[in-house]
């Protein structure tokens, strides 16, 4: 096939693409991660940060990065088993373990670039030939390129299915077991049932993968995520938290027995072949850990709860659908995917910044807005976007 074939067939699937209205465009922001932002030269209201804490500007978080830099460099130079791993790595580390020890026995904690790298190194390090993977229908994308990474015997459970879940663990004869789920689900902004989930875990034997990417840093009086909000406690956890949400940097750990660590450092390779964050940044979260891990953090999470009502008290709608979620993640249901792009335009007009998600993030004929609240908003945006959405809809 001629360079002209071969750039007219992706030309003809960008217009299929199109058609569907499926085509994904990047929008360029100037200045800080907060609610008020300039978008493209517009200065807009964004409810499309997952930055739920509003730590991504916060001053002290910015001076340690500064600091970090100052101290550390610019980079890391190598991979954590080369030269890679820093004094801030470690002291990072440290400090998540000592954080997630009342939900992790024996608790250690692994620092990786993303989240989805973290995921992959899970995965892809715990099961492997021989083991029997058991996948929430509605997990993230990392989750599945992980459990496909693994080369597991993979089986897929119909969303929170605890019936099914269990009559697939006792039909296994699998040596090891692998239950894997988001914790909230990041389009619907529903809660998975843990306690139930980690029962049968126990029960069977299996290991319980949670990925809780928009639980940690929000969930629980302390921040410690769906593990503290359900008072979960076991050796059967592997958790996995996201440090560039929440936390307002970037990154993501493991958190579980030092052993299941221990294994993932010799053998994860998303972790061993890659090189290691920049220190400056595992320094400027020692700083997140500080605040999430406070009194302010506590109030950073009530001033979040209490917008979360106020969204979900004041929207009333008559042909969409809010969907059920108590999260900061308050899915708007519309339906089709071109009247959700319509949505999104004609909010982005009125100056709210709030994306659309069609397939194949999400099932068709649910395309909806996400609107994503933090503790940085005020009650008067969320008032704004209620009267956006109102005015919308009539």
């Amino acid at each position: 096939m001629s360079k002209q074939a071969l750039i007219a067939r992706l030309e003809e699937r960008l217009q299929q693409l199109d058609a569907q209205s499926l085509r994904r465009t990047r929008r360029i922001a100037d200045g800080a991660c907060a609610p008020g932002v300039e978008i493209d030269g517009r200065n807009m209201l964004a409810f499309c940060s997952n930055d739920y804490l509003g730590l991504a500007s916060h001053p002290r978080v910015v001076e340690a990065l500064r600091e970090g830099a100052t101290r550390y460099g610019a980079g890391s130079g190598a991979s954590h088993l080369v030269s890679g791993h820093s004094r801030a790595h470690a002291e990072l580390e440290e400090r998540l373990a000592q954080f997630m020890s009342p939900q992790i026995e024996q608790a250690r904690a692994l620092y990786f670039c993303t989240g989805y790298m973290a995921n992959l190194a899970m995965l892809s390090a715990l099961g492997g030939v021989g083991t029997a993977l058991f996948s929430e229908s509605l997990n993230h994308a990392s989750l599945i390129d992980g459990a496909r990474l693994s080369r597991s015997d993979v089986q897929v459970y119909p969303h929170g299915d605890l019936v099914q879940l269990s009559a697939l663990l006792k039909a296994s004869n699998a040596q090891t077991k692998l239950v894997v789920t988001d914790s909230v689900f990041s389009m619907d902004g529903d809660l998975a049932p843990l306690p139930a989930l980690l029962e049968l875990c126990e029960a069977h034997g299996a290991w319980l993968v949670v990925d809780d990417a928009h639980g940690f840093g929000v969930l629980g009086y302390n921040g410690r995520g769906a593990l503290e909000h359900f008072g979960l406690s076991s050796p059967n956890l592997v958790y996995m938290g996201t440090l560039g949400k929440a936390a307002g940097v970037a990154g993501a750990f493991v958190a579980a027995h030092t052993s299941v660590i221990e294994w993932l450092v010799q053998r994860a390779r998303p972790y061993i072949y890659t090189t290691a964050a920049p220190p400056a940044v595992a320094h400027a979260l020692l700083t997140s850990m500080d605040i999430i891990d406070s009194e302010e953090g506590v109030a950073r999470r009530a001033q979040l709860q209490r917008l979360i009502k106020q969204f979900r008290d004041g929207l009333h709608l008559r042909r969409w659908q809010l969907l059920p979620s108590e999260t900061a993640i308050q899915p708007v249901q519309i339906g089709a995917n071109d009247d959700a792009m319509r949505a999104a335009s004609a909010l982005y007009a009125d100056g709210f910044w709030v994306p659309a998600i069609r397939p194949p993030t999400v099932p068709a004929g649910t395309a909806r807005l996400r609107v994503t609240l933090s503790a940085a908003h005020t009650d008067v945006d969320v008032a704004r976007l209620i009267a956006a959405i109102h005015n919308l809809e009539s």
